[in-house]
């Protein structure tokens, strides 16, 4: 099972004697956050959770079951991202937890203030590229496999709230700002990609956009690009760099590794799918691809298919 090294070693130095078995807790109070540690020893079924504010959780080890209103029996696992809403409940089993190989999970309480501060940045810089100019709801449901950048704020995070360091407040509020932007960024390009999709000439970016998204396996011409957008080569850089957070090839290996995860989670070879989006050498894309996620795409295949 892949898991963030880093995250396990500092949460093994401050393991503790379970005072419960199931869902057993430690706190960390931080700026505008909390970080809380579960350890489950034993399997259970249909355990509620909750919370007043913004919840992002993460797996460490093990794997989870969630059930929420609009979906059941989500495999929840490590190097995933589960974002819960303001009140929202969640249902978790847990079909893999033993007392000597507990199921452990991380979640960051965000308050409302600190969410909705960032959210007011993100949408200043994001507003001419959102669907109709709506802004960012951050108040919505997220599971998604996350990136190595990800993952590597949450190693840090996790330090930064529980060792004790003078700058420590600092460095949480940091990357709870890093950690909420990245959520933010992910729900407005999906918000985006959709409107592109349904709407593909409302503008030169979402023409862009589309055709990135039905092109995937062919290498980009900057040029071209620029010219369907109605815009010069420099101007369509600074725009698309500035709406999307990165440039026009950075977005569409993002989009190419997603549909490659997609994919590997749909039962499709790997070979099949490394073809498919335009990789010419199995290695590289795996290279490529781990890179992205941490994991190989054949750990990918495998957990895909030990969950079915």
């Amino acid at each position: 099972m892949n898991t963030s090294a880093s995250t396990e070693k500092t949460l093994s130095r401050y393991k503790r004697p379970p005072v419960q078995l199931v869902e057993n807790r430690v706190c960390f109070a931080g700026p505008h956050a909390e970080l809380s540690i579960y350890d489950t020893y034993e399997q259970a079924q249909k355990v509620s959770l909750k919370a007043d504010t913004l919840l992002y959780c993460g797996m460490v080890t093990g794997a989870k079951v969630m059930h929420t209103q609009a979906h059941d029996n989500i495999p929840f696992l490590p190097h995933e991202s589960f974002i819960l809403a303001p009140k929202e409940e969640v249902f978790i089993d847990f079909p893999e937890a033993e007392h000597h190989a507990p199921t452990t999970c991380l979640t960051i309480a965000i308050s409302k203030e600190r969410v909705e501060q960032i959210c007011d940045r993100m949408n200043d810089i994001m507003v001419d590229s959102l669907p109709t100019h709506a802004p960012i709801d951050p108040n919505q449901h997220l599971h998604t496999l996350h990136t190595q950048g990800t993952q590597q704020v949450i190693d840090r995070l996790t330090s930064d709230f529980i060792r004790n360091d003078p700058d420590r407040d600092l460095l949480v509020d940091f990357g709870v700002s890093e950690l909420v932007t990245r959520i933010l960024r992910h729900h407005g390009r999906d918000a985006l990609l959709r409107f592109s999709h349904n709407t593909p000439d409302a503008n030169g970016l979402t023409c862009v956009i589309q055709w990135i998204e039905n092109h995937l396996s062919q290498p980009l011409d900057i040029h071209q690009l620029a010219k369907t957008a109605c815009m010069s080569r420099s101007r369509f850089y600074q725009s698309f760099k500035r709406q999307l957070g990165c440039t026009p090839v950075e977005y569409q290996h993002q989009r190419r590794m997603e549909k490659a995860y997609q994919r590997l989670k749909a039962k499709c070879s790997v070979t099949e799918v490394s073809y498919e989006l335009g990789y010419l050498s199995l290695s590289h894309f795996s290279r490529r691809f781990h890179q992205h996620f941490g994991m190989s795409p054949r750990q990918v295949a495998q957990r895909t298919l030990s969950t079915q």
